[in-house]
């Protein structure tokens, strides 16, 4: 939720023009950028552990080997967050007056800082523990915004995710809620089986001589779903029961889809590229074919 609010404000700020500040003016831009991200940063801090953690009981720090948990669509999500935080936190250091490369640099450690308290947070739970694979994620997703906009100038391959929601069988939806949260907003940032993560390529900025529309992307995404363990599909269940799923299958899928680079629509409305920058984070749905573990190839008229 922290994210789209950073986001949503990005958005409004990504519409004006930062190039003619005052000295004056653009110093109490950096002052104002600068307590909003401390702010955000300790407001996550608390709302997490007062959320999230204060349940489990606390120990010393450890660390935690997850990298082939939940088909690694929970490391995709790490990649996502943190291109999106660096995506929204760069544009708003730019807008503070800061040079454009410095900006960048800025945004992408900001999002890495943001990530890390989660982190440091898991660490020292004693239900998780501090993963070097959620880390490594964190640095790519930032990487890819840094990399592409010290290269680019901009964001030619854009890191998105689509969500539709699953229909769990009833005998699942207590491991459903266990797992994913009760909320539908919960289930769309937690539900990893409804959750498809892709990357999003502008066509024309890599063939700028042709004739194809500035906003059309063709993106390449993956998702795996039936799953209702980290490991495996067994788990233990709130009477203490043990429960198999293990016949269930586990299946991976890549896509091929066309998508819209929304912020390389040209308008003048200052609405409407705050909207636009916004949501473009989220994949577009459209068209798709699939390729997946059960060797299916497969059609969709529609996906997320």
């Amino acid at each position: 939720m922290l994210l789209f609010i950073l986001q949503n404000f990005c958005g409004s700020i990504y519409a004006q023009d930062s190039a003619s500040l005052s000295p004056t003016l653009s110093n109490k831009r950096k002052w104002l950028v600068a307590g909003g991200h401390a702010a955000m940063w300790t407001g996550t801090y608390f709302a997490l552990d007062k959320a999230w953690y204060d349940g489990y009981e606390k120990r010393g720090f450890h660390l935690f080997d997850d990298g082939k948990e939940w088909n690694q669509m929970d490391k995709l999500g790490h990649v996502w967050t943190a291109y999106q935080l660096a995506r929204a936190s760069g544009t708003t250091w730019q807008w503070a007056g800061i040079k454009p490369s410095n900006a960048t640099w800025l945004g992408g450690a900001s999002a890495v800082a943001f990530q890390s308290i989660i982190e440091l947070q898991d660490a020292y739970s004693d239900k998780w523990g501090f993963s070097w694979w959620d880390m490594a994620s964190n640095v790519v997703g930032s990487g890819a915004y840094v990399a592409q906009q010290l290269s680019w100038g901009e964001q030619r391959i854009q890191v998105k995710m689509g969500y539709f929601p699953q229909d769990y069988p009833g005998e699942l939806v207590s491991r459903r809620n266990e797992l994913f949260g009760r909320g539908s907003i919960e289930r769309i940032l937690k539900d990893y089986n409804g959750q498809t993560y892709w990357a999003s390529i502008n066509l024309r900025s890599f063939m700028p001589e042709t004739n194809i529309p500035r906003w059309l992307n063709l993106a390449v995404g993956y998702s795996s779903d039936l799953m209702v363990g980290g490991m495996d599909n067994t788990f233990t269940d709130e009477n203490g029961e043990l429960k198999n799923y293990n016949s269930t299958d586990r299946t991976k899928r890549v896509y091929l889809s066309a998508d819209v680079d929304l912020t390389r629509i040209v308008t003048r409305s200052k609405f409407l590229r705050t909207i636009f920058f916004t949501i473009n984070a989220i994949k577009i749905p459209a068209p798709a074919i699939e390729l997946n573990t059960r060797r299916q190839l497969r059609l969709h008229a529609i996906h997320h």
